[in-house]
């Protein structure tokens, strides 16, 4: 037992070399005081510490956040699948277990604590820096200790604080730490990055192979975000875990809502906002080499989606370390300028995620006057050209294709919408009509039925969101040696959680609600949120009100980072992933051979998988291992059995 407890405690990581994710000690025979003498192995070991965090967080295949809400659905053979381990689709279908939890981060996150604190106390004795990069290095690290506290809080709720190392030589008792009330863990990320803010230099004082590091937007980026959800439902006077309770009876939430705490998260933001202008952060915007207007939106939210560190509205970013891609281009099978035998083209977003996007007007679909939402599953066409190479002009195409906003036709394909991969020229036209109605090569399904044993689209989408530089006119040449990355933070959130806290705050929503939402509205192409419920909405009074505006907000939250991960950290923090997740999956009856049998007679979508479940109030919090509750003598999170 004793053993064990110490390779959490007391371990030594040696974490897999990528880039610069390297990390030391190179030689087993090398002690810590022999590594922390010089600066390339500190160095070596900073960067260690960002390489599993970057394991953790920015693939597909490890962070269950990517896949564990209801934005995809998938065939039977990739859900199955022993080759793929995408355990965010079992998370999502209520699978979540005590016995080896898909996605646990707990024993991985605290032997990365325990070697952010080895560099802490051991940095000052590196003979050959200066004082100005031994401060920053320090500053940095204590930012990645509050990075880390965030992500086990928000997978566990109250979690055990490691300030320093402990000596090994200590009864197995004193290692078996309590876990502390949730809004101490809270205080304590927010007193780490209060620490790193006075060294850590903003993003564009940074030199070329530091990227990956925190910058000093990203920690007022990150202590507003750890704000936001200490004010949020889950962990802000959430009735279900009135009673959770230490052993020794000792509460671990408040039951009693705290207004003040949405007020901390609003001033946070707005200080956030301001050192991202002063930063020169900005949302991508301007293009301007497309024919439409909606095709240069769309081109602007398409490069939102890219970034070699080289991305102005990203604030923290990783590199992506597997292949996710795969999943999501399309299996051409037939086309010899676009088929790849790696391309699955089986995880395809949601219906539900389909119909989430907003009309041409920035409106849900349900609340437009001038969107024919009663009539979306029938046929119609388009004739504008404002729509000229984003639907096929003056052909049937479903209604629910129609006039939606550019977010929708640069992240969705779906039948009979084109999937831009390049600017056309005279002699060459790069637009690929998606036909996906059975035996339509290379996109229908060439089976009779759906089949458990193939790579199969089982829904009629395709998602376009994370391919910009994928499937383009270089067809799939492009690879993970491009070192692209994953947005961990970006700007738009820092005004959505402006947005939220102050609405939220405040008794009726007013400029410091709307301003900042409609700075994300406008680069996306939408009209600004007021004007666009007070002219086109069966509601108009809705966004001038608290309980309206939260609906809003949360929609815009949706529709923006959709695909990102983040889907799945709200709907818990929200408190309401136990009335949005036990919902049935939908799509295009894929075998169908004609229009009419493709959308089911123009009756509405069929049901494509029907397990998704979440149990409140167990899921809302991730189990620790049974075996890990039997040796440390914690408390096991509500629901998940065990003292």
């Amino acid at each position: 037992m004793k053993k064990y407890l110490l390779s959490i405690l007391c371990g030594i990581l040696l974490l897999p070399g990528c880039n610069y994710l390297d990390m030391v000690p190179e030689k087993d025979i090398e002690t810590i005081e022999s590594i922390f003498e010089q600066r390339t192995k500190v160095e070596s070991w900073w960067k260690g510490l960002y390489g599993q965090l970057n394991l953790l967080f920015s693939g597909f295949e490890d962070n269950i956040a990517y896949l564990g809400a209801d934005e995809f659905v998938t065939c039977q053979e990739l859900y199955s699948s022993t080759l793929y381990h995408l355990d965010g689709l079992k998370v999502a279908d209520g699978l979540q277990m005590s016995q080896n939890p898909y996605g646990s981060i707990w024993y991985k996150m605290y032997v990365i604590i325990r070697n952010c604190n080895i560099f802490l106390e051991n940095i000052d004795h590196t003979y050959n820096m200066s004082d100005d990069d031994r401060n920053w290095w320090k500053a940095d690290v204590k930012a990645i200790k509050a990075y880390i506290y965030f992500e086990l809080v928000r997978h566990y709720g109250p979690i055990c604080l490691i300030p320093q190392n402990m000596p090994v030589n200590l009864p197995v008792k004193d290692y078996q730490l309590p876990r502390q009330h949730v809004d101490t863990c809270f205080k304590e990320i927010i007193n780490l990055l209060d620490e790193a803010m006075e060294y850590v230099p903003k993003r564009g004082q940074r030199i070329s192979n530091y990227e990956h590091t925190f910058c000093l937007e990203a920690l007022y980026a990150l202590k507003a975000k750890t704000l936001l959800y200490a004010a949020s439902p889950l962990f802000n006077g959430n009735a279900f875990y009135s009673d959770f309770k230490n052993k020794d009876g000792e509460l671990l939430f408040n039951a009693t809502y705290d207004k003040n705490k949405w007020l901390l998260a609003a001033e946070a933001a707005d200080k956030a906002a301001e050192m991202c202008v002063e930063g020169g952060l900005t949302l991508i915007s301007g293009a301007s080499g497309k024919s439409t207007k909606l095709l240069n939106t769309m081109l602007d939210i398409e490069n939102m989606t890219f970034s070699r560190f080289n991305n102005d509205e990203y604030l923290l970013e990783w590199k992506y370390t597997t292949s996710h891609y795969k999943y999501f281009l399309p299996r051409l099978i037939g086309d010899e300028d676009n088929y790849d035998s790696q391309a699955l083209g089986c995880l395809s977003p949601s219906m539900k995620m389909v119909e989430m996007y907003y009309t041409e007007n920035g409106l849900p679909i349900d609340a437009d006057i001038t969107w024919n939402y009663a009539n979306r599953y029938k046929l119609g066409s388009e004739s504008s050209p404002a729509y000229e190479g984003v639907i096929p002009m003056n052909t049937a195409v479903v209604n629910l294709h129609l006039r939606r906003e550019p977010r929708f036709y640069a992240s969705i394909a779906g039948d009979r919408m084109y999937w831009q991969r390049g600017t056309n020229t005279a002699n060459k036209d790069y637009n690929l009509l998606v036909k996906a109605h059975k035996g339509e090569e290379p996109w229908g399904t060439q089976y009779d039925f759906i089949v458990s044993n193939s790579w199969q689209n089982i829904n009629g989408y395709w998602l376009k969101k994370h391919l910009f530089s994928w499937f383009n006119t270089l067809g799939y040449a492009n690879n993970l040696q491009n070192n692209e990355t994953a947005a961990i933070i970006r700007l738009a959130e820092v005004y959505l959680m402006q947005a939220e806290a102050w609405n939220e705050y405040l008794d009726a929503p007013d400029s410091r609600v709307y301003d900042p939402l409609d700075k994300v509205r406008e680069r996306a192409g939408i009209l600004p949120v007021r004007e666009a419920w007070g002219s086109y909405s069966n509601n108009p009074t809705k966004v001038t009100t608290k309980v309206g505006m939260r609906d809003i907000i949360r929609q815009e939250y949706n529709v923006e980072f959709a695909f990102e991960g983040h889907r799945y950290w709200n709907l818990r923090r929200w408190l309401i992933a136990h009335q949005t997740m036990n919902e049935k999956q939908y799509g295009w009856n894929v075998i169908g051979t004609t229009d009419q049998a493709f959308y089911n007679y123009e009756t509405g979508p069929v049901v494509v998988w029907s397990s998704n479940k979440f149990v409140a109030p167990r899921d809302y919090l991730a189990p620790f291992d049974a075996e890990e509750i039997l040796i440390s003598g914690m408390v096991q999170n509500p629901g998940w059995g065990g003292k």
